[in-house]
């Protein structure tokens, strides 16, 4: 008979992390959202004392902050750090091409086509989060190639600030075709060992989908004035 094995403190505190990004993900938490976090452990099943382990650490990433005598907030989109994330976002992703072009195998290539075929098949279907997902894991396949830890991680806390803390709504609306055609000339450009052709096509793509964020949160903005 297997005995079960009893959960540390640190297991319901990556429970309850992982609980309340999931909500984030869902919308179910939105920006500038105060978060009770008795009402986050009923909804989680757990006790009071994970979650606020859990809170400390998505206030150390960005994604809510603490007020004293008043509890926690998620914070509230920001124009100014969604242009400072993409610009990060694409010095990091052009960074890693000479390592990941360099150090190219069929396994990786056969890997990076995965991803891309994961991406375009999910672009088609109804469901946003989905391709939200399978758009993050084809960059983040197309990084972790390049076999650099350190910049990997700082990317992968990049879409975590980007996916989690912004709406998918806000974010995704770069027409499918644009971002499908990107996607694949990128990865025939490295299939090709096209170290130049890689990186106008990366920054592009990034720039691309920055200039439609931006503009969609404008909008947003406009729109939240004009009912003010």
């Amino acid at each position: 008979m297997r005995t079960k094995t009893k959960k540390s403190k640190d297991d319901f505190t990556q429970e309850a992390y992982n609980g309340i990004r999931r909500m984030f993900f869902l919308n179910e938490i939105v920006p500038g959202q105060k978060m009770s976090y008795g009402d986050l452990a009923k909804r989680l099943n757990m006790s009071t004392t994970p979650v606020i382990q859990a809170l400390k650490r998505l206030e150390i990433q960005g994604l809510v902050r603490h007020e004293p005598n008043r509890g926690y907030y998620t914070e509230n989109i920001s124009l100014s750090e969604v242009i400072e994330i993409y610009d990060f976002r694409e010095l990091i992703e052009v960074s890693l091409l000479p390592d990941t072009i360099t150090g190219m195998t069929r396994t990786k290539l056969k890997k990076l086509k995965k991803a891309l075929d994961n991406h375009l098949d999910a672009v088609r279907d109804i469901f946003l989060k989905d391709r939200l997902l399978k758009d993050m894991e084809f960059h983040m396949t197309l990084a972790e190639l390049s076999g650099n830890r350190i910049r990997v991680a700082c990317l992968k806390d990049l879409f975590d600030l980007l996916y989690l803390k912004y709406r998918g709504n806000i974010l995704f609306v770069t027409p499918m075709e644009m971002v499908d055609a990107a996607h694949i000339r990128l990865y025939d450009d490295i299939a090709a060992g096209n170290l130049e052709g890689a990186r106008s096509v990366l920054a592009g793509h990034i720039a691309n989908v920055k200039a439609h964020a931006i503009s969609s949160i404008q909008r947003m903005n406009r729109e939240k004035h004009a009912k003010i």
